[in-house]
């Protein structure tokens, strides 16, 4: 929305800019030019832009693909900040108790990386899986969440061998 709006504006100053140069030859040439020069502008669309971290995933989703009943399943997802401000992950939250995430917790500085870590602990849940991780950031306001997910089917665990149980029978 952003793009669309700073798009539309420049397009705005840009023809301004070519009627004003186009009335200039017109007119004496020691008047001034009412609109500002391109430079100008391109200046403030920097400005507007500038301040603001971006935060770039190396992958969104993993599949653990089959994976052992009892088995605590960890994918390590990779980002990097893109902007250039400080990013600072401000919520780190599961989808649901079975899964755990850790996350770097101290800004990111422009251009360096962190991560956050997903464990699935698989105990007792056989069959397929899809978790979310909702990731919330001190980005722009309409860009500031991702979401990371883990999937996998976790296999059951063979059952446990029963022992015979011996019913005593009455001698006759």
């Amino acid at each position: 929305m952003k793009k669309i709006a700073l798009t539309i504006i420049l397009g705005i100053c840009v023809s301004g800019f070519v009627s004003a140069q186009k009335s200039k030859k017109s007119t004496a040439k020691n008047s001034k030019p009412t609109i500002e020069a391109p430079k100008a502008i391109e200046n403030k669309i920097e400005i507007a832009t500038d301040g603001l971290p971006k935060i770039k995933f190396v992958e969104e989703t993993h599949d653990f693909g089959n994976i052992k009943e009892g088995t605590q399943a960890t994918f390590e997802f990779k980002f990097m900040n893109t902007g250039n401000a400080p990013l600072i992950l401000e919520s780190v939250q599961a989808s649901c108790g079975c899964t755990t995430p850790e996350w770097s917790r101290e800004p990111i500085a422009p251009g360096h990386s962190g991560k956050v870590i997903a464990t699935y602990n698989s105990a007792s849940r056989p069959g397929p899986f899809t978790k979310t991780i909702t990731v919330k950031y001190n980005g722009a306001l309409d860009t500031n969440t991702n979401y990371l997910t883990i999937k996998g089917m976790v296999e059951a665990a063979p059952a446990a061998p029963t022992t015979p149980v011996l019913v005593p029978t009455p001698n006759n």
